[in-house]
């Protein structure tokens, strides 16, 4: 039984790298943010986590209840439509029986608006609304933690998606070099000439432009940058005297590439990520900021720097510094990674040749 293991010379870099305080406390603070994002419906939600009614347990998360099941009506006396737990909860708390609904820390969703007619919205932070809410009255703070996620899992997809098909053209390049190199060259300065926000544009104007179709937008033009580094690093360790000796021994072109060059031209990879990581980001900031990007109602931080710039908005100061902090500690954090890791990777530090 074959154990994947991690060669002497990664192990050295990794630990080089949780040597540095700055990048490897970065890297735990981003990965805890994003793990905890990923239970954003159990973070900021409307519907309660757990009902407990006559004895009985509800999870209306993952089920749709309606407000005859816990002898609940509207204003206008009808039972049929979604139970209301923030009201659920006030009335057993008031009814003092041993009934009880335990809600989300920010009993709202993004898409929800709470407000009060005699105080039309945006309203600013209180008990209720701690980070105040937005011009339909919807809650700051669960827009911000559905965006993060949104924002964070949209770049690290697309980010994955553009380095591996870069790394796999550029690679080819390298390594196969002559015509193919030649025209697919060619091909490449061609296509990365187009402009991308006019494409964007265009698009958007025939589609309306979800998650998976922005994302395959932006992936046409994603890999293009990586394919120039892993090209030059192909080039120039295929031509080294531990690949010419592997080659020598009748080391197939698969061995060569996957167990002696890759390994060696992986630097630039790693240590772009981070940086390219934090480019999808602001572009997915900067088209939801021109319309361009997700469709509304979507939890946007462009979307939400949109609305603060609005004239009627500038005043309202908790609609600028939510959206503009996120964004900030979140490339921040991302930014210390990249620089940990490049110093980490740093190929003068060590070399792998066999």
């Amino acid at each position: 039984m074959m154990v994947w293991r991690l060669n002497p010379i990664t192990r050295k870099r990794l630990q080089r790298f949780r040597r540095i305080r700055r990048g490897f406390y970065s890297f735990a603070i981003l990965l805890t943010l994003t793990v905890v994002s990923l239970f954003s419906n159990f973070l900021a939600n409307r519907r309660a986590i757990v009902v407990s009614y006559e004895g009985t347990l509800y999870f209306p998360t993952f089920q749709y209840h309606d407000m005859a099941t816990f002898a609940q009506q509207d204003e206008y006396g009808f039972d049929d439509v979604e139970a209301d737990y923030l009201a659920l909860q006030a009335r057993f708390a008031a009814d003092a029986s041993n009934n009880w609904v335990l809600m989300p820390p920010v009993p709202f969703d993004p898409y929800e608006p709470d407000f009060d007619y005699a105080e039309p919205p945006p309203n600013a932070p209180d008990s209720r609304h701690w980070f105040g809410t937005d011009s339909q009255g919807r809650d700051v703070l669960a827009r911000l933690l559905y965006g993060f996620r949104i924002s964070i899992l949209f770049a690290v997809t697309l980010v994955f998606v553009g380095q591996v098909s870069g790394t796999a053209i550029g690679s080819l390049q390298g390594f196969i070099g002559g015509r193919f190199d030649i025209y697919s060259q060619r091909f490449i300065e061609v296509w990365s000439t187009l402009p991308f926000l006019y494409v964007v544009i265009l698009l958007a104007t025939f589609f309306r432009p979800g998650f998976l179709l922005l994302l395959a937008i932006m992936a046409l033009f994603e890999w293009i940058r990586m394919t120039y580094y892993m090209r030059t690093e192909m080039y120039r360790e295929k031509t080294k005297e531990y690949c010419l000796a592997a080659r020598s021994f009748g080391a197939s072109r698969g061995r060569l590439i996957f167990r002696h060059l890759l390994p060696n031209c992986l630097t630039p990879l790693v240590t772009i990520t981070p940086f390219a990581v934090v480019g999808a980001i602001s572009a997915l900031t900067a088209l939801d900021y021109l319309g361009y990007g997700l469709p509304a109602p979507t939890p946007s931080w462009g979307e939400m720097i949109d609305q603060a710039l609005a004239s009627q908005n500038r005043d309202k100061l908790w609609l600028s510094i939510a959206p503009f902090s996120a964004i900030s500690i979140t490339l921040l954090l991302v930014t210390l990674i990249g620089e940990s890791i490049r110093e980490a990777f740093d190929p003068k530090q060590y070399a792998q040749y066999r």
